[in-house]
């Protein structure tokens, strides 16, 4: 348990959730309160896509948590592609927020607003669930949240391209191109709009759109390219570029999130969000 400093306990609990093959790992944040919280945010963890897990990003979603009005944050895991390639992470993406919707009573959600977030390979899948959920017509998202998103398995933007000239920088580019290798075996995948959002050519009707970069991150530019299609496609899109900070580890991309102010431009976000216009999730 954890204490806010209004004096509000946040309370964080492990559950089961529901992927595309089975149960799956699941953390649940929620300040404890009278009531049900209107806002859920889905959040999955980075790693490459190949590495990763509830730990990494508990203490920022512990911040997130107690943000923009307390909203109910669910941490989910997902098959990862030393087990089964793509699509199997972005399938249980998707299955998660179903599960969500079904079970907003268990979650302490009124089922009014549901947005999806992540950081790095899970804001991939956020940004991927989006269109996923635009294509099949469900669950409605009231919105996404892309925290220096893994976009372009081709690795061909300028910030990546000069990256390999610092050697701690040049480390993650390895490290992406080795991640991309296990979770798109077939290259045919790597233009599945599924696989590489920043490559569709359909997107339209998506739901607003918050996506934060960071100044010296090799996924910069393509965060920025992505948010900038967006806007191009008529998505309400904020792109924020956050200043660089030193890190303990060069990759450590959750402590980056919490220290590059990417709390105050969520709260922004959500509090921006036009509750007059925008459908519920249920």
């Amino acid at each position: 348990m954890h204490t806010p400093d209004d004096g509000h306990t946040l309370a964080v609990r492990d559950l089961q959730v529901l992927g595309a093959d089975g149960p799956m790992a699941g953390r649940l944040y929620k300040a404890s309160a009278d009531g049900r919280r209107d806002v859920l945010i889905v959040f999955f963890h980075g790693g490459g896509f190949v590495e990763g897990n509830l730990e990494d990003a508990d203490p920022f979603l512990r911040h997130l948590a107690e943000a923009s009005g307390y909203p109910v944050v669910l941490s989910s895991t997902y098959t990862l592609a030393g087990v089964k390639p793509f699509p199997a992470a972005v399938e249980d993406a998707h299955a998660v927020l179903m599960w969500a919707k079904k079970n907003k009573g268990k979650l302490g959600w009124t089922g009014k607003r549901m947005l999806v977030a992540g950081i790095e390979a899970g804001a991939n899948l956020a940004a991927v669930c989006a269109l996923m959920a635009r294509d099949r017509g469900a669950p409605q998202l009231a919105g996404q949240i892309l925290i220096m998103p893994m976009l372009d398995p081709a690795l061909s933007t300028c910030s990546m391209r000069q990256m390999p000239t610092c050697r701690n920088e040049a480390r993650m580019v390895e490290e992406c191109a080795a991640a991309y290798r296990d979770y798109l075996p077939h290259p045919a995948d790597r233009s599945h709009p599924y696989a590489s959002p920043l490559q569709s050519s359909r997107l339209k009707n998506l739901p607003p759109a918050l996506i934060l970069s960071v100044e010296d991150d090799p996924l910069r530019d393509e965060a920025e390219a992505y948010g900038s299609k967006l806007i191009a496609f008529g998505v309400p899109t904020t792109v924020r570029r956050l200043q660089a900070v030193r890190l303990q580890e060069p990759n450590a991309r959750n402590e980056c999130a919490c220290q590059g102010h990417a709390l105050a431009e969520i709260a922004n976000f959500i509090d921006g969000l036009d509750e007059e216009t925008l459908p519920e999730s249920c």
